[in-house]
This record gives C-alpha cells, structure tokens and sequence, in this order.
C-alpha cells in the first residue's frame, strides 16, 4: 500500500503565496519523477511541475518563474511554492509519483488534491 498525502491548499489573495507539500509513505522501494497537476472547474487537469531523481525542473509556462518545485529524497516528499498568485492558478492541486512499490510493482499513485483559491 502506497499512500501520497498533501497539504498546505487554502485561501490566498492575488500576489501572495502558499507552499503545498506532499509525502508519500508505505511499501515504498523507490521514488521516480514527482510532480504537480492541478484541475480547475471545468477544465482537464494539466501538469503545473515535475521534478526528477536527479533535480531536473519542468514547469508549465502558466507558472514558469513563479513557481518552484524541490523535493527532499530523504522524507520522500515534494514541495511547491507559489509565489506571486493569481486568480487564474485557482484549482485543486494534486500530487503525482512515480514509485516502485516492492511486490505490487511499479505504477503512478496520486494524493486526494487539495484546493488553492486565490480571491480578494
């Protein structure tokens, strides 16, 4: 059983910033790539930051240099601050691994979301 789990969502005013972080835990052999997906109402979910093994950075253009995605190997955990918010980055974020789970194989697993409004 693998578990990813996040935090840090909530409601922010344009400009401002959040810092979402997510750890994934249980029968984990390896971590591969990580990112971020976000989904906002109506629209398909898309991929906002992908980090990999080795710290190669991705980003949408929507966030690009506003938006920095880390992750600490150690505590099997991905990070993304969001700096400069706007209106527009309103959704529900949601985190994605890569993970080799030992006897149940190799496969993505995703966190439960969560919501980032940002609204004066």
């Amino acid at each position: 059983q693998v578990q990813l789990v996040e935090s840090g969502g909530g409601l922010v005013q344009p400009g401002g910033s959040l810092r979402l972080s997510c750890a994934a835990s249980g029968s984990i052999v390896s971590i591969y790539g990580m990112g971020w997906y976000r989904q906002a109402p109506g629209k398909q979910r898309e991929l906002v930051a992908h980090i990999t093994t080795s710290g190669i950075t991705n980003y949408s253009d929507s966030v690009k240099g506003r938006f920095t995605i880390s992750r600490d190997s150690a505590e099997n955990t991905v990070y993304l601050q969001m700096d400069s918010l706007k209106p527009e980055d309103t959704a529900v974020y949601y985190c994605n691994a890569q993970i080799h789970a030992g006897v149940l194989g190799f496969g993505g697993y995703w966190g439960q979301g969560t919501q980032v409004t940002v609204s004066s």
